[in-house]
């Protein structure tokens, strides 16, 4: 599916976002001629070896060893070690739309089988086409259509089936990548290394809860019960003796600006003292977890490389980045540079610098 990227405007990108990671460490012995061992020599394992040496890395390992020390000042006890970090643009790429709606517009393709009548139909013709300026023209009602015929209507199992067989398969259109390893090398290092020192890792974004909660866990090693995201309304059902939640097509939180906070605490109940984000959608996130009695750390990816990924921020359709990246840059917020501060962005890189 070709998509024309100019065509896709604002408001679709703002109406889908409602909706919803080693050098071994030698040990060398020499015995002397008097048979006495030496102690051995231990080399330090680097916990982020996709991240260049820069000051990104240095202000991130200077905090975690800040706070893990017990006699800093900045000590942070580990059950309030809360990490948050947004996925869209943060731990996936999200180019030239949110995945999530990629998988939108897949199921529709799919379900159109049944639905003979689309063909003729708005605003499903549109997809059915590849027409997005007249999907665009559909306006809010037709996209929200979109929305709930795809995501509601089912039980939640049923949905958890759908999902896993479309992030099983499905391809990014021009990366020609499973969508799952588009995921950020740098940043699932980053969720390792806060993981080792005791932090207790959640995502927040603004995609929906029960489409990441199928697959996080076998690829960022984060649980289904520490994600947090958008969601529609679910009730109860007794089906003929087996208990289902049927998922229906109302909103019940849209956890994007200012409801991540809301959704960190309805989910969490703690403020984060470390949060990640790469938008204005998580600049709410990241001044709640700012306002944390405790040291906290404010992390930006910011999107700087169009040769292996995408560049944009101002100006974005998709993770539009402007009145976030002027309040980092005024607080002195870390700024990661993706062009600079990253050997590489997928781990698929890995194996293609090692075959160089």
């Amino acid at each position: 599916m070709k998509i024309n990227t100019l065509l896709i405007a604002k408001k679709l990108s703002f109406l889908f976002l409602m909706f919803l990671l080693i050098a071994s460490c030698e040990t060398k012995k020499e015995v002397p001629s008097e048979n006495v061992s030496t102690p051995a020599e231990t080399v330090e394992e680097d916990p982020l070896p996709s991240w260049n040496e820069g000051s990104s890395k240095e202000a991130i390992m200077a905090y975690v060893k800040d706070i893990s020390d017990e006699n800093s000042s900045n000590f942070i006890p580990v059950t309030d070690r809360i990490a948050t970090f947004d996925n869209d643009g943060t731990l996936w790429s999200e180019q030239p739309i949110y995945f999530q709606f990629f998988f939108a517009l897949d199921r529709i393709k799919k379900m159109a089988e049944n639905h003979p009548e689309w063909k003729n139909k708005q605003p499903y013709k549109a997809v059915l086409e590849n027409d997005m300026p007249t999907l665009m023209k559909q306006g809010k009602n037709g996209l929200v259509e979109i929305i709930m015929t795809t995501h509601a209507g089912m039980t939640t199992d049923e949905f958890e089936t759908l999902v896993n067989d479309w992030i099983s398969t499905a391809k990014h259109p021009e990366k020609d990548k499973l969508f799952t390893e588009l995921i950020y090398q740098p940043m699932l290092e980053l969720l390792d290394y806060l993981r080792a020192n005791n932090f207790k890792v959640f995502i927040v974004s603004g995609g929906g809860i029960e489409f990441m909660r199928p697959w996080t866990e076998r690829v960022y090693s984060i649980p289904k019960e520490n994600v947090v995201g958008s969601s529609v309304q679910t009730e109860y059902t007794w089906n003929d003796g087996k208990p289902e939640i049927k998922r229906l097509a109302k909103i019940d939180l849209i956890d994007d600006k200012e409801g991540k906070p809301v959704g960190i605490n309805r989910y969490i109940g703690k403020k984060p003292v470390f949060a990640a984000g790469n938008s204005d959608g998580d600049l709410q996130m990241l001044r709640w977890a700012d306002a944390n009695s405790y040291k906290t750390f404010k992390l930006y990816v910011h999107h700087t490389d169009a040769e292996r990924e995408w560049a944009y921020d101002r100006d974005s359709h998709i993770g539009q980045f402007n009145i976030g990246l002027d309040e980092a840059e005024e607080k002195g917020w870390t700024l990661v540079n993706m062009k600079e501060d990253w050997k590489v962005i997928y781990p698929f890189q890995l194996n293609e610098e090692n075959d160089q």
